[in-house]
C-alpha cells in the first residue's frame, strides 16, 4: 500500500544527481542523472507522496482542481511578434524586464520556506494526517518556498538566480538598468472574506493557495513564449549559443513548476471533498469556499486585470519607441501587429 504519511525531512529529500546544475557561474537547484536528464530538486519523497495523495483522493471521488493556464488564453500585450520586433530593433529592455521581474517575484516566493500557516485540521473533523493538505507545515509548502528563492546560505540558487542567469546568458550582464517591480501580482487579499462564519486565517490559507496557483498560471503561460524567443534564430544572433543554453534553462524551470502547480491542485481538490466547521458550529462545504475563491480569482485575472494591465504597458512603451532615432517608423510597425481583441 502506498505510503501517505511523510516527515519534512523527507519531503525536503533530493535525489543523488550525477552532476549539480551549474549556470552561468551560479550554483542551481537540482541536478542530472547519468544520462545527463535534469532531476528537479527535492523529489526523492515528495514526488511519490504527491502521487499517493492524488491516487487516494481519485479513490474517494475527488479529484485535482479542474483547472489550468488555458485560463489565461487571452489577447497578450505585447504580442509575440511585437516582442520580437523590439528586440531586432534594438529595444530588447521590455523582455529583459520581464525576465528579471519574473526572477524578483520568484525570490519573493521563499516565503513559503519561513511562514506557518493556519493548521487545517481544526477546522476539519476528518483526520487529514494522511491526506496532502496535513503535511503543508509539514515540508511541502517549505519545499515550494526553496524551490522558488533558492538555499543563499548554502549558495543554491532557486527560480530567482535561474532567471537571472538565463537572462545574462541571452543579453550579456548589467545590459540594462534593474526594472521597478511591482509590489504585488495576486488579486489583492482584502477581497477575501465572503466567509465570516469561518476563522479568517482559514478562509486566507486557502484564499493564498489559489491565488498562488493562478500565479503559477500566469509563468506557465509565460514559459513557451520565453523559450520560442530564445531558440527564434533571428533573435540574439551574436549570442545564439547563450540563449540556447538560456532556453534550456527555461525548459528546467518548467520541469520544477509542474510539480508546484499539481500540488496546488490537489491541496484545492481534497478541500473540495471535505466540510469545514464554522465558529458557530454549522458546517461550510470545501467545495462552495474553493469555488467562490477560485471564482474571484479567475475573475479578477481573465477580465479585470487584463485591461489595465496592457494599458499601462501600451503607455509605457511607447515612450520607450518613440525614444529611439527611429521610434515613429517603429511604433507605426509595433501597433500594426498587435492582436485584435
Amino acid at each position: 500500500m502506498p505510503r501517505l504519511v511523510y516527515s519534512e525531512d523527507e519531503l525536503l529529500a533530493s535525489h543523488s544527481y550525477a552532476r549539480p546544475q551549474q549556470v552561468a557561474g551560479h550554483r542551481l537547484h537540482g541536478g542530472f542523472d547519468p544520462d545527463g536528464d535534469y532531476v528537479p530538486p527535492r523529489l526523492l519523497h515528495r514526488g511519490p507522496a504527491l502521487e499517493a495523495w492524488t491516487a487516494r483522493l481519485r479513490e474517494r471521488g475527488g479529484d485535482l482542481l479542474p483547472a489550468d493556464a488555458s485560463l489565461l488564453a487571452g489577447i497578450r500585450f505585447p504580442s509575440e511578434a511585437q516582442q520580437k520586433l523590439l528586440i531586432q530593433e534594438g529595444l530588447g529592455q521590455t523582455f529583459w524586464n520581464t525576465l528579471t521581474i519574473t526572477g524578483h517575484i520568484e525570490a519573493r516566493g521563499r516565503i513559503l520556506a519561513d511562514m506557518t500557516f493556519p493548521e487545517l485540521q481544526t477546522v476539519i473533523d476528518e483526520d487529514i494526517s494522511e491526506m496532502a493538505i496535513g503535511h503543508l507545515n509539514r515540508g511541502l509548502l517549505k519545499a515550494h518556498g526553496l524551490d522558488e528563492g533558492g538555499e543563499p546560505q548554502r549558495g543554491i540558487g532557486g527560480h530567482d538566480v535561474m532567471w537571472f542567469a538565463l537572462r545574462d546568458l541571452a543579453f550579456g550582464p548589467d545590459a540594462y538598468p534593474e526594472p521597478e517591480v511591482p509590489e504585488n501580482i495576486a488579486r489583492p487579499d482584502s477581497q477575501a472574506e465572503p466567509f465570516p462564519q469561518l476563522p479568517i486565517g482559514i478562509v486566507r490559507t486557502v484564499y493564498f493557495l489559489a491565488n498562488l496557483l493562478m500565479i503559477e498560471f500566469r509563468a506557465e503561460r509565460g514559459f513557451s513564449l520565453t523559450e520560442r524567443m530564445l531558440l527564434d534564430p533571428d533573435l540574439f544572433r551574436e549570442r545564439r549559443a547563450e540563449a540556447q543554453e538560456a532556453a534550456e534553462v527555461v525548459n528546467r524551470i518548467r520541469r520544477d513548476e509542474e510539480v508546484h502547480v499539481h500540488s496546488l491542485r490537489l491541496y484545492l481538490g481534497e478541500l473540495c471533498e471535505l466540510d469545514l466547521r464554522a465558529c458557530d458550529g454549522s458546517r461550510v462545504s470545501g467545495r462552495e469556499l474553493v469555488d467562490t475563491l477560485w471564482g474571484g480569482i479567475v475573475q479578477w485575472a481573465t477580465v479585470e486585470q487584463p485591461p489595465l494591465a496592457a494599458a499601462q504597458s501600451r503607455r509605457l512603451l511607447r515612450e520607450r519607441i518613440l525614444a529611439h532615432a527611429d521610434g515613429e517608423r517603429i511604433l507605426r510597425e509595433f501597433e500594426s501587429l498587435e492582436e485584435a481583441a
